[in-house]
């Protein structure tokens, strides 16, 4: 029998259960982890401007390059350049360039091919005393159609080795295009053959990576046209192009361009001094000196520099005329070696 207290505490216990929330089992929760594209991280590092692997005569990558590319020795190559040479073939695809004073201040060239070699070069034409000091620390063949009898013994005596048409060298041949003696060409593929065992050149010049760091485009002064004379045979010319980063090349004032119709660029123009003296009445650019004058333009600048050269195998020095180092911009570069003492009428002028 219940009492009436014990019905009503009955009667609130059963509306506090009513009220009271059934057990509830949480949702099962699968965390997917997320793809790495998606993940925070840090920002990379910025990329090395420095290749890993460069072409000694250019500073540019070579990481793509074959080990065997990398071991071939650079073919220096005599080069007509009056204009009944012009338009040469090839002559693009040199990493180094230099032009030379020759007799009649007729200009004459020597390409340096390594990073890129096509499979023909011309026109070719003959050896002069001061080639073997000019390209000696290359390490690899001075290439010629033929010397004056007693310049092709002095260069035998230096130790530079000599690959000629008129020594029996192979790889020569003829052309159609120009009558001779400019129509002289060769075959690079056996001119190399003759220079099995030869090492792939040292690097002739500082590099400076980025470009931008290059001491000329860092110290230098604004030039957008380089006048060159070597004498009224040649009057070479470079207009800075910023929108190749180059100094494009023209003769007389008019583009320079390869037998393809490739304008002639240099990422760099090194002008070097030099003393012509005369020697079994050839000019002969004097190659070993200590702190001759000179330019370096990179980047559309240019600044004066001192140059050395301590012996035929020695490479190029050049500072600034306070003495620190210069470096260039990777590329391809043209060394103009314009006298300025034993000839008149030649002048390098910057604009």
């Amino acid at each position: 029998m219940w009492g009436k207290g014990a019905l009503v505490a009955a009667a609130v216990a059963l509306l506090v259960a009513a009220c009271a929330p059934a057990e509830v089992t949480p949702p099962a929760v699968t965390i997917t982890e997320l793809p790495p594209t998606v993940r925070a991280s840090a920002p990379p590092p910025p990329e090395d401007p420095v290749p890993t692997i460069a072409w000694p005569l250019t500073g540019l990558d070579a990481s793509a390059a074959s080990a065997d590319a990398m071991a071939l020795p650079a073919l220096a190559i005599k080069i007509p350049n009056d204009s009944k040479a012009r338009p040469q073939t090839n002559l693009e695809f040199a990493d180094i360039v230099f032009e030379q004073y020759v007799e009649a201040g007729i200009p004459r060239l020597i390409g340096v091919f390594h990073s890129q070699i096509p499979d023909t070069v011309g026109p070719i034409r003959s050896m002069r005393e001061m080639d073997a000091n000019i390209v000696g620390s290359l390490g690899g063949p001075l290439v010629f159609s033929g010397a004056n009898p007693l310049v092709m013994n002095y260069a035998k005596g230096t130790g530079q080795k000599l690959i000629a048409e008129d020594l029996g060298s192979k790889g020569f041949f003829r052309t159609k295009d120009k009558p001779a003696p400019y129509n002289l060409h060769l075959t690079t593929a056996t001119i190399l053959e003759q220079a099995a065992g030869m090492s792939a050149p040292a690097a002739q010049f500082g590099y400076a990576y980025p470009a931008e760091l290059a001491t000329a485009a860092t110290l230098g002064q604004d030039v957008s046209h380089i006048d060159l004379r070597f004498s009224s045979y040649g009057e070479p010319g470079w207009d800075w192009d910023a929108a190749s980063g180059t100094f494009l090349r023209s003769e007389f004032g008019e583009p320079d361009v390869t037998a393809a119709g490739t304008r002639l660029a240099a990422t760099n123009v090194v002008v070097l001094h030099v003393t012509v003296t005369m020697h079994w009445e050839l000019p002969v650019s004097q190659m070993i000196v200590s702190n001759a004058p000179g330019y370096v333009a990179t980047g559309g600048k240019y600044i004066p520099i001192l140059w050395s050269k301590a012996d035929r195998t020695s490479g190029y020095v050049l500072t600034t005329v306070d003495g620190e180092p210069v470096q260039l911009a990777a590329g391809q570069t043209w060394v103009e070696l314009v006298p300025n003492a034993g000839v008149s009428g030649t002048h390098a002028t910057f604009q």
